[in-house]
């Protein structure tokens, strides 16, 4: 089975463009959780543009309180902290999530854009990689599909590889003639992964339309969805936007 862990940052932004707690975050994740997702996932940034620290400490609080619901926190572990933002690793090991993915993106990025160059920061990594292991966290490194990158993966210590998904979903929605190769490319990263003893979750721009095809990678585990299952919301509810990515994991 290949979990769904719903990424609730729009949620959050929706609710910082006004006063007040409108949308609830935490209630936002409790229905999902009772749409039957297996896990939330938070990417807190310095800039607090969506979630905010109180918000990943109350959902680690609600995940610890369902039985076989995991609870992942994505970041960039270089980020320092910034007014009451404590930084990625003070707050992850403050939070204790199930996963912590760590995310080579910028302060100033819009969204995640590309994986780690594991030759230019992976003596840097592997301490910090360490450091959550021994706090009895997961990790998890958000990586392109390039197999030396992904030997390095395994050479510094992470658990699982998330594989950036944003170049199939774009040749996806642009009926592009690049697709066959760029979906080969992340079969043979996911297999390669296996191979080396490293878990396979994915990740960006995935929705209902390209999720059906990238479902069938060898191994995957996980998949992060947030942007297109909110938007999804919209026009059908959150449980049941929910409860139509699972049926498509699951092949329904």
């Amino acid at each position: 089975m290949i979990a769904l862990s719903v990424n609730l940052n729009k949620i959050a932004l929706i609710r910082n463009s006004r006063e007040g707690n409108y949308p609830d975050v935490l209630a936002h994740g409790r229905i999902c959780l009772d749409a039957g997702a297996q896990g939330l996932t938070v990417h807190p940034r310095p800039d607090q543009r969506h979630i905010r620290p109180g918000d990943v400490r109350q959902l680690a609080e609600l995940c610890r309180g369902w039985d076989g619901v995991e609870f992942n926190v994505e970041g960039n572990p270089f980020a320092e902290p910034l007014q009451d933002y404590p930084g990625l690793m003070r707050l992850v090991e403050e939070t204790q999530p199930d996963q912590c993915t760590l995310v080579p993106d910028s302060n100033d990025q819009l969204t995640s854009d590309h994986g780690f160059d594991l030759k230019r920061d992976g003596a840097r990594l592997e301490p910090l990689i360490a450091q959550l292991k021994d706090a009895g966290i997961r990790v998890s490194l958000f990586m392109d599909p390039i197999l030396d990158q992904i030997d390095l993966a395994k050479a510094v210590g992470a658990d699982r590889i998330e594989l950036y998904t944003g170049p199939y979903a774009e040749a996806v929605a642009r009926q592009s003639e690049t697709l066959e190769a760029i979906f080969a490319a992340h079969c043979a990263a996911a297999e390669h992964a296996r191979q080396l003893g490293l878990g396979v979750n994915a990740g960006h721009d995935l929705n209902l339309i390209n999720l059906p095809r990238y479902r069938t990678l060898p191994g995957l585990q996980e998949v992060s969805i947030g942007h297109a299952l909110t938007v999804d919301a919209i026009n059908m509810g959150l449980d049941n936007a929910v409860t139509a990515y699972l049926n498509c994991l699951s092949g329904k």
